[in-house]
């Protein structure tokens, strides 16, 4: 189980750090825009649109990897006071019960979706807007595989602690409710 759980642990990590660098890039495109807009009248639909693709790609694709590091918002009235072992039971339980069922819930509702988005190869509403929107509509898929592996190697981390197999948890809190 902890092979399997480092290596999703590793997934996440990796896709974290690698769309991370989508922020950097939203960063200077929004700062363009602006100088573009503000100092040379210009403006382009293209670039305003692919600036909302990155930042919804962003928070999609870092989904997983904002679990692993226990930074969801979460009710936390009886969690931070309760004892490790506490805390792998609820992160079990809230992964198993709510995490799992939502991200398969999101891929079996999604699905069509996004299929018939790709079927139509549906673009934007905007005269001069991206063609590929349908691209944008797939990371929603994309967001519930990645969620749904991290929430797998979460549970397998509150298995193995509450077995006292897992003794170093950094980021033990990350499914608490």
């Amino acid at each position: 189980m902890q092979p399997l759980s480092s290596f999703l642990d590793t997934l996440s990590e990796r896709t974290g750090q690698y769309v991370a660098w989508l922020a950097i890039t939203m960063v200077v495109l929004q700062f363009s825009l602006v100088v573009a807009r503000y100092l040379f009248g210009v403006t382009a639909v293209m670039l305003d649109e692919s600036l909302l693709y990155m930042h919804g790609t962003l928070f999609l694709v870092a989904a997983g990897y904002t679990l692993k590091h226990g930074a969801h918002v979460r009710v936390d009235l009886v969690y931070r006071d309760a004892s490790p072992r506490a805390r792998s039971m609820v992160n079990l339980v809230g992964g198993l019960l709510f995490l799992v069922p939502l991200c398969l819930w999101t891929l079996w509702s999604g699905f069509p979706f996004v299929d018939a988005a790709w079927q139509s190869q549906e673009g934007s509403q905007e005269t001069s807007g991206l063609p590929f929107l349908y691209v944008y509509k797939g990371v929603i898929l994309v967001f519930a595989v990645l969620l749904l592996l991290q929430a797998i190697s979460e549970s397998l981390k509150a298995c193995l602690s509450l077995s006292g197999k897992l003794v170093d948890t950094e980021d033990d809190d990350a499914l608490a409710l």
